[in-house]
């Protein structure tokens, strides 16, 4: 096995477990044979990306400049899609001509600012596998009335289908961290627009959220919009509380207003 260094000031934890490396690999879907690569590290992944037959274009893009210069020599085949840029301001319209997949063991310290990027960018990144602190799989599987419900779970699950794969232990990491971690799927589902205002809709979802602990017709005060005759049940419910469509039937309300 190559030497795994762990770059703790990156907040990556390097995947030691083989068998585990060649599972996420396996759970590209294959409809999207462009992938990109998020923080390969020295390639435990990316080697059974390389080989498998479902992947007819790979990208990696890590920031470590040692990791990179070990993957040019490990994998030559692959240098010249190897870039070495920062994944969170790359402009991902620029990356592939086609929809593509995202695949990766995540830095937990930038997981979910992965995912909003994955949903600014959902018609374009159609897939995500990938590797997160438990907590943040969890956050993102979860259903309305659950409480770890939140503004990642209501935006994803309004355009992808989203699956929990299976949980990983602490210990097939260098280093191990302190929490177990879990690989989820998610793959764009049919919603190509959704029914009202898109931007309102998230500034509704994101709202709501921050003052999760009350009641709608005080967290959404912010709006500076009258919440007066809205449906009146709605707003005694908190966000946790309420789905996709009924933030979407909120959004056309509040739009009503403006």
């Amino acid at each position: 096995m190559q030497q795994v260094r762990a770059k703790k000031h990156l907040g990556q934890h390097f995947l030691k477990d083989e068998n585990i490396a060649k599972e996420i690999a396996d759970s590209i879907s294959g409809d999207y044979p462009c992938v990109l690569e998020i923080g390969p590290g020295m390639g435990v992944l990316t080697k059974y990306l390389i080989v498998d037959s479902k992947v007819k274009e790979l990208k990696v893009v890590e920031i470590d400049k040692e990791s990179v210069e070990s993957l040019n020599s490990n994998y030559p085949t692959l240098s010249e899609n190897i870039l070495s840029e920062d994944f969170l301001r790359m402009n991902l319209d620029d990356l592939y001509p086609c929809p593509y997949s995202i695949i990766g063991n995540f830095p937990y310290n930038i997981s979910n600012q992965i995912l909003f990027k994955l949903f600014e960018n959902r018609n374009k990144v159609l897939e995500l596998v990938g590797m997160f602190q438990k907590e943040v799989a969890e956050r993102v599987c979860s259903k309305s009335g659950n409480k770890v419900y939140g503004i990642l779970s209501v935006l994803l699950s309004a355009y992808f289908d989203i699956e929990y794969l299976f949980t990983v232990d602490e210990n097939v990491f260098i280093p191990a961290p302190k929490v177990k971690s879990a690989v989820i799927r998610l793959r764009r589902n049919g919603v190509e627009k959704l029914d009202c205002d898109e931007k309102l809709f998230v500034r509704v979802v994101k709202t709501a959220f921050n003052q999760r602990r009350k009641m709608l017709r005080q967290a959404l005060k912010p709006l500076g919009i009258s919440l007066e005759n809205i449906d009146p049940e709605l707003m005694t419910k908190r966000a946790e509380q309420l789905s996709v469509e009924q933030f979407i039937d909120i959004t056309n309300s509040i739009k009503e207003r403006i």
